[in-house]
């Protein structure tokens, strides 16, 4: 009984994150969760002593910080007069749409998905005020390009680093852009295509007109600049750490916490900024990772991997797997399962890359099946508007396809 109540209960949530309604009572994401977790937790199916060992307060207290930052960010304007320094060459929304993409492709790979989920939301949400675009559009075009994006860097998400760390994976800065950069390239193209196809009423030829926000708070503004530029700088040590030093070890969550610093000492404001960050996010993730986990001590999906009669070291397969199994177990403890099965079935480096490929792109198919999707419908919802769950997938899954197939076709014809 113990090993089905986990599954029954993801099950409920997920089709209640579906709907986001019964009756007269509408639920948030982040409610839902709570409630999956409080009934794992009331039923035994995981003691209470687990769940709190499941939080991952790495992830927990990486998260408020880096909403302390986007906070400061967008509370004292910066945020909206350095977007006009980036995207004012932006004359129409499909010329907006492909800086989108690409920028926020690129920088995902060297700040973490999770990081421009928090710093892009609100610009978002800013340009379809101010422009009159569809901020479903816009939200959609965030959420793709950063989950896309990360997957060419091992720090552009928690997957890729669990892999380039606990993989065996030399060089890794190297090493996932030789194997992922070109389909990456590919399925941001591809991204482009479906949201053209998504949306055809909003590519039109109207020209967008930009015009300079007024910082409202210069003395928070200049903290939270020194704050982004420690963050960039942190990062881009990090980087070169890596390479240079692998056994040095420079942690995210440290990183972010040194980059608040600036906000959390030097501002007056510094109480009603953490007020106002994204708390609800926050309880997402103590939920997720308390169902998550009951869900992993259930035992159920680890015989479908383990014995599966699938050549599980081609990959296909592999790529496959990561975008299926990813949307019932989340991305990070299907990799950390796999890892060890994979290394004692001698998996080539290219089917590492699959593994990193394929339990990334999950996110592209299902809200739930990325982190960075839930932060960037949590702050959306903050600001009134949001993406429901056939919205996301409506897009979303005909375009997981599409990548998934470019991946697996790429990655098959790298030699071993």
């Amino acid at each position: 009984m113990s090993t089905i109540i986990p599954i029954v209960v993801l099950i409920i949530v997920f089709l209640l994150i579906a709907v986001r309604k019964i009756g007269s009572v509408n639920f948030r994401i982040w409610q839902v969760m709570l409630l999956g977790a409080a009934a794992v937790l009331a039923s035994g199916a995981i003691a209470p002593a687990d769940a709190l060992a499941s939080i991952n307060l790495d992830v927990i207290f990486f998260l408020f910080f880096m909403f302390v930052i986007g906070e400061a960010l967008a509370e004292s304007g910066y945020l909206y007069h350095l977007s006009h320094r980036l995207f004012s060459r932006a004359e129409s929304v499909r010329h907006l749409i492909v800086l989108t993409l690409v920028g926020g492709g690129f920088f995902s790979a060297l700040l973490m998905n999770d990081t421009l989920a928090v710093i892009g939301t609100p610009l978002m949400l800013y340009f379809a005020r101010r422009h009159g675009i569809s901020p479903k559009l816009l939200l959609l075009t965030l959420a793709f390009a950063i989950t896309t994006g990360s997957v060419v860097s091992p720090i552009g998400n928690p997957q890729n680093l669990l892999v380039a760390l606990s993989g065996g994976i030399e060089n890794p800065f190297i090493t996932f852009p030789l194997y992922l950069a070109v389909p990456t390239v590919i399925s941001l193209l591809i991204a482009y295509a479906f949201l053209t196809r998504a949306f055809p009423g909003e590519f039109h030829a109207t020209a967008l007109v930009h015009t300079e926000e007024e910082i409202r708070d210069p003395a928070l503004a200049a903290l939270s600049r020194l704050s982004l530029i420690l963050l960039v700088l942190l990062i881009a040590a990090k980087v070169v750490a890596a390479m240079l030093f692998p056994a040095f070890e420079i942690g995210l969550t440290w990183i972010a916490a040194v980059a608040a610093i600036p906000v959390l000492v030097g501002s007056r404001r510094r109480f009603e900024i953490v007020r106002r960050i994204d708390w609800p996010t926050l309880a997402f993730f103590v939920g997720l990772f308390v169902l998550m986990a009951s869900v992993w001590q259930s035992g159920f999906f680890q015989p479908l991997i383990e014995e599966s009669s699938l050549d599980l070291a081609a990959v296909p397969v592999i790529v496959a797997m990561g975008v299926v199994v990813s949307q019932f177990v989340s991305n990070v403890p299907f990799v950390a399962l796999a890892l060890p099965v994979l290394e004692h079935l001698g998996v080539s480096t290219a089917g590492l890359m699959a593994l990193a490929a394929g339990s990334t792109i999950a996110g592209n198919m299902l809200i739930l099946g990325a982190a960075s999707n839930v932060i960037i419908i949590q702050c959306a919802e903050k600001e009134g508007e949001t993406l429901t769950f056939c919205e996301f997938a409506r897009v979303g899954v005909p375009l997981t396809l599409a990548q998934t197939a470019v991946y697996m076709i790429w990655l098959s014809l790298i030699p071993a």
